[in-house]
This record gives C-alpha cells, structure tokens and sequence, in this order.
C-alpha cells in the first residue's frame, strides 16, 4: 500500500464505512514496522478508544510500542482558540473597549464554523509541530463533508488573510505619509497576521507536497458512498489535494453461503465492477466483511494483513 510510506495519512470517507478502524490499522502496522507513529482522531464522534478499549482523551496518550494516539475535542480546542484570540487583542484593544471585545467573542464560540477554524488550528500545530518527534501522522477523520472543509481552509484562509494583510498595509502607509512623518509605525496586528499567514501556507505546503502526504477514502461496496467517495474526490482535485488510494471495506468474502448472503453477494459484485470503473486512477485495497467486530491489536493485524500487495488493485 503505497500511501503508507507517506508521513502524513489522512483518512476520510462517509461515516460508517470504517473509516476509524482502518486509520487504527494503517497507524497500528505503521508502528509494527518501526515507524514511530501519532493517532490522530478529529471526527467528534471518537471511536479510537472503543477500538483500542481504553480511554485516550484531548492528551497524547501512548497506546503500544511506537504508537500514541489523541481524539481532539472540538470543545475544548474552540475555547483555548478564543482565549488565543484574547491573548493577541491585549495591548491592542482600548481598555473601555475590552469587556465589549471578550464578549463578543465568546458570543462567536457559538457561531457556525467556529469549531471548524479551532480544529484547523490544533490540525496545524500538530502537522508543524508534532511532525518533528513522530515518523508518521495518521488522521482518523469527520465524515465526508466535514473533511472537505477542514482541508480546504489552508488555501480559503490563506487568501483571505492576504486580503486582510494587504488592506493593513494599504492602511499603515497612508498613516505613515499623512500623520506620521514618513516613518514606519509598529502594527502589532499586522504581525500577528502575517504570523498565522506563515503557519497556514507551511501546512498548504504540507498537504499539496504527495511526497510527505497522502489522502484515503474509505468506502463500501454499496451506491450511496460510491457516489458520495466520486463527489469528494471531484472536489479536493479542486484544492489540488489528490486521493490516490481507496479502502474498499467490508467485501463480502468468495466462501460466504445462505440464500441471503449468496443474493447480497450477487448485488455486490455490480458495485465492485462500477468501483473499478469509476476510479480508474486510484489503487485500491480490498478488506473482507468480518464475522467480529475491530477491537483488539490481534484483530487490527488481521485487517491490516489486507494492506499487502495480493490485496491491491488498479487499472493505471
């Protein structure tokens, strides 16, 4: 499976289709072979610690040899982004005005996409920071839509703060010739600014570099996360974030018997030859339906044993 030799894997797909378990696999075979590997969860409904049956919470915790994980809270992380926030405004904000300022933006905790902006915020302290003590970041993501969202950011944030800087710098050089005597005045915003405009065009550069990341979609053999995987893809090549490799999950296997698991079996098959029609640029790995549910480390070998070549397919 080629996208496990990247650094960074990001997993997506449309929820239920497995896309926690099999983020748990790649990061769990990741470490076996030596790679010193970070699990990282950003769908709220965390089922990291379910799969490894212990708790893990907003902290890294290490789960085995190699391996730690963390499931970030969108909470927690909204409320150490606007106390972040505050902490830039002091100095910056008249004192009359600051009670007025701290309301509103704790009134803003509670507006759509704010989570989204934390959440984005933490995936990119992780990617710039954590990158330095682990060999690989594996990210268990939110459903489809919300994955689009949370990727998309580095490039609609960094353009809107471009905007935002160079109106700053349009407004600082009218103040310097008019009221200023010609020198240069200090903006304190203007540095904060240009600070995260930093730290958002290394993540962009993180996440277009296919050297260092790679993007799988999870997906079974049914028409609803067909379609739903077809559209998702269509939309990143936008954004220049390519998915180059699918899970199929939960085939049902060749031995499988009874009339109603055969009848399945027979539905099934159409959806696997429109799979292969329909991503013809994309490898894809094939796991079986299991008799078990994916909880144990033993078990997360047995899914991950699918990750080997005999299992891949593409029509490149």
């Amino acid at each position: 499976m080629q996208v496990l030799d990247k650094k960074i894997v990001f997993v997506g797909g449309k929820g239920g289709v497995g896309k926690s378990t099999s983020a748990a696999a790649i990061a769990w075979n990741a470490s076996r072979n030596g790679s010193r590997t970070l699990l990282i969860s950003t769908d709220p409904a965390h089922n990291l610690g379910d799969i490894f049956n212990r708790t893990i919470g907003g902290t890294t915790t290490d789960i085995a040899e190699n391996l730690s994980a963390i499931e970030i809270d969108p909470e927690i992380e909204t409320d150490n982004y606007i106390k972040g926030v505050k902490e830039n405004l002091n100095g910056l904000v008249q004192s009359s005005m600051v009670d007025e300022v701290h309301r509103q933006l704790d009134t803003a905790k509670a507006s759509p996409g704010a989570d989204e902006a934390a959440l984005f915020d933490k995936l990119i302290s992780i990617i710039l920071e954590e990158s330095e003590h682990y060999d690989k970041l594996v990210f268990d993501t939110a459903p489809t839509g919300h994955t689009i969202r949370l990727l998309s950011l580095p490039e609609l944030m960094g353009v809107w703060i471009e905007g935002m800087l160079q109106k700053r710098q349009k407004t600082n050089e009218n103040y310097t010739q008019l009221l200023n005597d010609g020198e240069p005045i200090e903006d304190p915003i203007y540095d904060v600014l240009k600070e995260r405009q930093e730290r958002f065009s290394k993540a962009r550069e993180y996440l277009l570099d296919g050297s260092k990341t790679g993007f799988v979609f999870v997906m079974n053999p049914e028409r609803l996360p067909i379609l739903e995987t077809e559209k998702a893809i269509e939309l990143l090549d936008k954004y220049h974030l390519h998915v180059k490799t699918l899970i199929i999950n939960k085939v049902l296997p060749d031995d499988a018997d009874g009339e109603f698991i055969l009848q399945r079996k027979a539905h099934e098959t159409q959806y696997m030859d429109l799979i292969k029609q329909t991503f013809t640029k994309q490898e894809l790995i094939y796991v079986p339906f299991f008799s078990y549910d994916i909880t144990s480390k033993q078990q997360l070998d047995d899914f991950s044993s699918y990750f080997s070549a005999k299992n891949q397919g593409s029509s490149d």
